[in-house]
């Protein structure tokens, strides 16, 4: 096997913790694909025999790759946003870490991938690009605070501070989602109400603070929806007035809403709850939409 090959194949042992890396940075399935392809990419073009530790080198070059694309996200934020699919799980079976980084073993891992789910998500998108960074290479992968300052360019003591600042937020957003579907629904059927009959006050008062809305690029095209916008007074604002041919529904086994037309469901809305509406995400793209699961109505 040549030193090409090798090289490729120890890429590929780590690529589903790269995924599961570069999906809790970035909330897309698809983004963190593209990530995960371009820290490829830096590694082929990287002097092989100059990485001592190559899962540590990938993982926070995937890191800094995702990093780079939540700069870029918040700069041109009308950029589309997917999470579909299933969250990429951990690569079975423990992996050496970088300098100062815990070995992950299956069990943690598995714990791990059950507690991102996607309220938690969600909470993760409130971050800002440098918080999220440190949050989820610290807090979730285990990455050492000096080896996350040199990426960032902060000081180990300063990274600190800000992944304290990042837990904080994150406990505070009501991380479990709302696990009862009555109660779901009663939650989205009051807001299409108060969507419907204008009720601005309403509707705020339904949305968490920091409510994230995203679209497809489909339902950007259908026109009236952004690709993303936060915030509940921009949110209600949004919505104040419309849903008029919203339909309760049950979207992979959560409350949600349905927009049918013509006899058929042209856009969905999947929406997290947990005590109030914490994000939203709106679906048109015909392919994604033959892959969910719909009941409109009550569940049979």
């Amino acid at each position: 096997m040549s030193d090409a090959d090798l090289l490729a194949r120890r890429f590929e042992e780590s690529r589903p913790r790269l995924r599961a890396v570069a999906h809790r940075m970035l909330g897309s399935r698809i983004e963190a694909e593209d990530a995960v392809q371009d820290t490829w990419l830096r590694l082929s073009r990287a002097d092989a025999d100059d990485i001592d530790n190559l899962p540590g080198w990938l993982t926070t070059t995937v890191g800094r790759v995702c990093l780079d694309r939540l700069r870029a996200r918040v700069a041109r934020p009308e950029q589309p946003w997917d999470s579909t699919g299933p969250e990429p799980g951990p690569e079975p079976g423990p992996e050496p870490g970088p300098v100062g980084v815990e070995p992950v073993d299956p069990e943690r891992e598995a714990l791990l991938t059950d507690s991102v789910g996607r309220a938690l998500l969600v909470v993760l998108d409130t971050l800002g690009p440098t918080e999220r960074f440190v949050f989820v290479l610290h807090d979730m992968f285990a990455v050492s605070f000096e080896e996350i300052a040199a990426v960032v360019d902060r000081s180990p003591a300063a990274v600190r501070q800000i992944a304290v600042r990042a837990r904080q937020r994150v406990q505070r957003g009501g991380t479990s989602p709302e696990t009862d579907p009555a109660r779901q629904r009663q939650v989205v059927e009051a807001f299409l109400a108060a969507s419907r009959e204008g009720r601005f006050d309403d509707l705020v008062s339904l949305l968490d603070p920091h409510v994230v809305m995203r679209a497809d690029p489909t339902a950007v095209r259908m026109g009236g929806s952004t690709a993303e916008a936060r915030g509940a007074a921009a949110i209600a604002g949004f919505f104040n007035g419309r849903a008029q041919g919203a339909l309760p529904a049950y979207v992979d086994g959560t409350a949600g809403a349905v927009v049918v037309i013509g006899g058929r469901t042209r856009i969905v809305l999947s929406i997290t709850v947990t005590d109030r509406i914490i994000g939203i995400e709106v679906v048109a793209d015909p392919e994604r939409l033959a892959t969910l699961d719909l009941v409109v109505g009550e569940p049979r």
